[in-house]
């Protein structure tokens, strides 16, 4: 039987997986989808530093002396990330990067779920009225920390500018 298909009821799940990591025109779609999301949650971010910062304060866990230089430098590098993941240029470290950041943005929304504070997000917005049931943010990312962890494991170099 060829792969992927089933076999005595069993479906060959590491053929399956194999094509999907291959696929140079998924893997290309994944990257734009991703990396646009990247580039689009640090536009208001990176006009916005100020009320940017306020956000990350009311998450608690930035220490004080830190937070204008997270709200400062946190922005661009989601703009770096989601243009390198697009184009291609050192997409490994990229895709790396991304993927910490969301593992990271999850935290922070389940620490202070579990605090019981309902927070504005930040995510996409810094206006006050951008807010979010925290469940549905988390699910939103662990969907994009699936979508990454694709992308650090696909095999596709098609379309990458640099490696």
């Amino acid at each position: 039987m060829g792969a992927g298909k089933i076999a005595g009821g069993k479906i060959d799940h590491m053929s399956l997986w194999n094509k999907l990591a291959g696929s140079d025109y998924l893997a290309l779609s994944v990257r734009i989808f991703v990396g646009a999301i990247f580039i689009y949650a640090s536009i208001d971010k990176i006009s916005n530093p100020a009320q940017f910062a306020r956000i990350v304060y009311n998450y608690h866990l930035v220490p004080t002396e830190l937070i204008n230089l997270f709200a400062l430098l946190l922005p661009w590098i989601e703009l770096m990330a989601g243009i390198f993941i697009i184009i291609g240029i050192y997409k490994d470290g990229a895709v790396l990067l991304a993927s910490l950041m969301v593992l990271s943005f999850i935290i922070a929304l389940s620490i202070n779920l579990l605090r019981g504070i309902n927070i504005e997000c930040g995510c996409f917005s810094v206006s006050s009225k951008a807010t979010s049931n925290i469940i549905s943010l988390l699910i939103r990312d662990v969907g994009l920390l699936v979508l990454t962890i694709y992308l650090y494991f696909s095999k596709s170099k098609r379309f990458s500018l640099l490696e």
